[in-house]
């Protein structure tokens, strides 16, 4: 089972990203589970959402205690609520920032995971770029499709379209696509969705 955990604030369409990646790895014949957990449900409040995917039949029903991987949606959240609690050891970290992970104060806790799991990219830029508005979400799950290889980017693009009515989608798919890029170039990889 592959379990992610995304952190964000209300209104940058944290609990869509788990939907859409749940979609997305149904697309793609697995068993998937999304759900979110609220604080006091205002926008800009701490808001996290779960996704769960697996080869199998999900029976888990509680938060993500221990994911696989992080996506951090609003970089404030670093040194205010405890976003790294419980990753795994081999985890997977997508922070949605432009900064260095000095700049944000990371840098010595990323450098105990294993190379080319953790990247930075500046989603809420891609978004505006490609959208109009600062919902980071969609090039978020593009550049975690590009960092895990769990999911292609094809089937985010697919759950991306089918999430949205056209005129929304075809700017999140494109905002998914750059990202997607940008992970790969990140990784030093080439880019071969």
């Amino acid at each position: 089972m592959f379990e992610i955990r995304i952190h964000g604030r209300g209104g940058q369409g944290v609990v869509t990203a788990a939907e859409v990646l749940s979609v997305a790895a149904f697309d793609e014949g697995m068993h998937a589970q999304a759900f979110p957990s609220f604080g006091s449900e205002r926008m800009g409040a701490p808001v996290i959402s779960y996704c769960r995917i697996d080869d199998k039949e999900i029976r888990l029903r509680e938060p993500i205690l221990e994911p696989d991987a992080l996506i951090i949606q609003d970089p404030t959240l670093l040194h205010s609520v405890d976003v790294f609690s419980g990753l795994k050891r081999d985890g997977y970290i997508l922070i949605n920032s432009s900064k260095s992970f000095e700049e944000l104060g990371i840098a010595d806790f990323v450098a105990r995971l294993p190379d080319r799991h953790v990247v930075d990219i500046g989603a809420t830029e891609i978004a505006v770029k490609h959208i109009g508005r600062p919902v980071p979400n969609a090039a978020l799950l593009g550049g975690l499709a590009a960092m895990t290889g769990r999911l292609q980017l094809e089937s985010v693009e697919k759950a991306i379209a089918e999430k949205f009515p056209p005129a929304l989608a075809k700017p999140n798919i494109a905002a998914a696509r750059e990202a997607f890029e940008l992970a790969k170039a990140a990784l030093g990889e080439p880019v071969n969705a």
